[in-house]
């Protein structure tokens, strides 16, 4: 047995978590979440747990018959996206400074709202993006028709089509990041990190308040009101998978378009080169309808990335640590997951305290990133230990390539 029990009164709480901190207020979060009656057979933590609004993040949390809205969250589909290039080190510039910058007025970056779209100074979005809003999917809609029926009916989201639009193929802010890396072999890929950006926030904020509201009416006493659950055979609960399957779609398409305006980028500054065959784009906050333990459940993973054996995902460390592509070993008990990234080991604002700019400094050494004071909550000290977080998981995934980032926008 490679995962630690967490006491809990409710389902049993499986943890890989062996050699990795998990502060206590997660651990209060976990049993609280194990002790619902939606659960099914156990919750499984992934080794970059970390306290979360109504959920942990890195949790992996099975549901019968119903779906936590803020378990999935406001970034609905948020996830990594990585492909590996065929250029080598030795034909990057001996300074990525300019090709830094070329990256960042190619993807708009942070906001929220108009700020960081395409919207924002009178970006001029390509074509091909604004195609993919309007293409059709595997579910026989486009984007566009997908976000004009869930706006139509839910007039409380506001009239967002133009930033569903203007959104498309823009990163964000906070955690989020375009990366270029070099494996162990010296191959340059490209990684991104980003999800459903203002629209997806603004249907997962609604459908929180739904779910909640639907608790308080069937008068269910919850420890944590974010725990609320919509009920499958409600209206609302099949209004939330229509819009939250929309928002995943979406998130994909974002970083598929993200990844094509940084090569287009690349490709301006450095020698040619084409992309292989070994591009991943998995998402890491969403749900899926699985059969897990003889059930067919709804999986949540909150921070945590499907591994299916031979599945390939991605687990990156933080600005100045390595990253890893890796292959799924289908462990039955982590209902086939794996982490999504180190995960943070304080918050926010406690990095802001606890470290210098000069710290941040130092720590991405050798990285072309930002070096100011807007990026401290981020330093690779805010976050866990990847190599601990990694040999934490060995039984989950293996390890088909480790990174290492030489290039880094942050939105």
């Amino acid at each position: 047995m490679n995962y630690e029990l967490i006491h809990s009164k409710g389902k049993p709480i499986y943890a890989w978590v062996k050699g990795v901190p998990v502060e206590h207020a997660a651990q209060e979060q976990l049993r609280n979440i194990a002790a619902l009656p939606i659960v099914h057979d156990h919750v499984a933590v992934m080794p970059d747990v970390h306290l979360g609004k109504g959920a942990t993040v890195g949790s992996v949390i099975p549901t019968v018959g119903a779906i936590i809205p803020a378990a999935v969250g406001v970034d609905i589909g948020c996830g990594m996206a990585a492909v590996r290039t065929s250029l080598r080190a030795e034909q990057l510039p001996d300074s990525l400074r300019d090709l830094r910058l070329a990256i960042e007025a190619a993807v708009p970056h942070g906001g929220p709202g108009v700020k960081g779209s395409w919207a924002e100074q009178g970006r001029r979005r390509p074509v091909e993006i604004s195609t993919m809003f309007t293409d059709h999917y595997p579910s026989g809609r486009s984007l566009a028709d997908g976000l004009k029926l869930i706006l139509d009916k839910h007039g409380k989201l506001g009239s967002e089509e133009k930033t569903g639009l203007n959104q498309l193929g823009t990163l964000g802010g906070g955690n989020h990041f375009v990366e270029m890396c070099l494996d162990t072999d010296g191959n340059v890929w490209i990684m991104l990190h980003s999800g459903s950006r203002g629209v997806g926030n603004k249907i997962g904020t609604y459908f929180i308040e739904r779910a909640k509201e639907q608790i308080a009416r069937a008068e269910i006493q919850l420890v944590d009101r974010n725990l609320a659950w919509l009920a499958e055979g409600t209206e609302a609960f099949a209004d939330y998978v229509f819009a939250l399957t929309w928002a995943q779609d979406y998130a994909a398409a974002n970083r598929k378009a993200m990844l094509a305006s940084v090569v287009a980028a690349m490709r301006m500054l450095l020698p040619a080169f084409e992309l292989t065959e070994e591009a991943v784009n998995c998402h890491h906050n969403y749900v899926a309808r699985e059969q897990h333990f003889g059930a067919d459940v709804w999986v949540t993973r909150k921070g945590a990335v499907s591994a299916r054996e031979g599945q390939l995902g991605i687990i990156p460390g933080s600005m100045g640590t390595r990253s890893y592509i890796v292959r799924g070993k289908g462990n039955p008990d982590a209902f086939h997951s794996c982490s999504h990234g180190a995960g943070r080991k304080m918050s926010r604002t406690a990095a802001k305290q606890a470290f210098t700019l000069e710290d941040h400094i130092a720590a991405t050494a050798g990285v072309e990133c930002r070096k100011d004071a807007g990026v401290i909550d981020e330093t690779p000290h805010a976050y866990k230990d990847i190599d601990d977080v990694m040999a934490a998981q060995a039984d989950l995934v293996e390890v088909v390539a480790t990174l290492k980032q030489v290039l880094c926008v942050k939105g």
